[in-house]
């Protein structure tokens, strides 16, 4: 037995990340994270930021270590205590602050190097790897309330919304969430097919120019991007391109014929 109300330590939530939790703190960790969603947010961030690092850099795990780095042959070397201290200190802030603050590192890089559609694309398809593997809790609101759901994500982003009816393409809306954008509030809205297969909408104000539909591939996702009157938009999936291609096709057509201005003040 455990106490749901027994707090759970930072430490505990890191491991649980991690995959390193004590199986018997298994069970009282997710049960205070169904009743803790700011913990729950954290974790998740956490894992968007782990999985941003892993498909970034993961390749680098599997190279051969370089010669000059060969245990053997350091080991017969004389370090003078102030290379050792620097060694040390610079261990500790790699390997201390990769987890912590390697999404940040990577945005800042993209930031500096990629263009808006790819910032806006990485960010969306971190938000679809992170919630479409969900089972109990993929979703903030669900499509049995899905006025609501588009009422509230409209008054939060600041503009009026619409979740796409894509039912002719075998989809439902699962529902979906409130999320931070690259520039401010984003909404997020989740469809399901009948084997399971999962595509997300993402959408957020943006700085972007208008453009046509544009495709990019992260990792094991394909996302399609447009961006219209200061809104970006980006579709994610896995898989077939071309279904992918669909179901961007059809919210893109939907989206623009019911299109209305954004309200200005609360």
């Amino acid at each position: 037995m455990f106490d749901r109300d027994q707090p759970v330590t930072e430490e505990e939530l890191h491991a649980y990340v991690d995959g390193e939790l004590a199986p018997e703190r298994q069970e009282a960790v997710e049960a205070w994270l169904s009743t803790h969603p700011d913990d729950t947010a954290r974790v998740g961030a956490w894992r968007a930021q782990a999985e941003s690092i892993r498909s970034r850099y993961g390749a680098a795990a599997s190279e051969p270590v370089p010669a000059r780095f060969d245990v053997a042959r350091l080991a017969r070397r004389t370090w003078p205590w102030k290379s050792i201290a620097a060694a040390a200190a610079l261990a500790f802030l790699v390997g201390g602050s990769a987890g912590w603050f390697g999404r940040d590192m990577w945005s800042e890089q993209a930031r500096s190097e990629h263009s808006p559609f790819q910032q806006f694309t990485a960010e969306a398809v971190d938000a679809y790897n992170l919630y479409v593997v969900e089972v109990r809790h993929p979703v903030e609101v669900p499509a049995s309330d899905a006025d609501h759901l588009v009422q509230w994500l409209s008054k939060r982003v600041g503009y009026q919304l619409r979740a796409p009816d894509l039912e002719k393409l075998g989809l439902k809306l699962v529902g979906g969430r409130l999320l931070p954008g690259p520039t401010g509030p984003a909404a997020f809205f989740m469809y399901e097919g009948p084997s399971g297969d999962r595509y997300t909408i993402y959408c957020a104000r943006s700085n972007a120019p208008d453009t046509a539909l544009r495709y990019n591939d992260i990792g094991k996702a394909t996302a399609v991007y447009w961006a219209d009157n200061d809104i970006a938009y980006v579709v994610s999936g896995k898989g077939d391109r071309t279904k992918v291609n669909d179901v961007a096709t059809a919210a893109y057509d939907q989206i623009d014929s019911h299109r209305t201005p954004a309200k200005s003040g609360g």
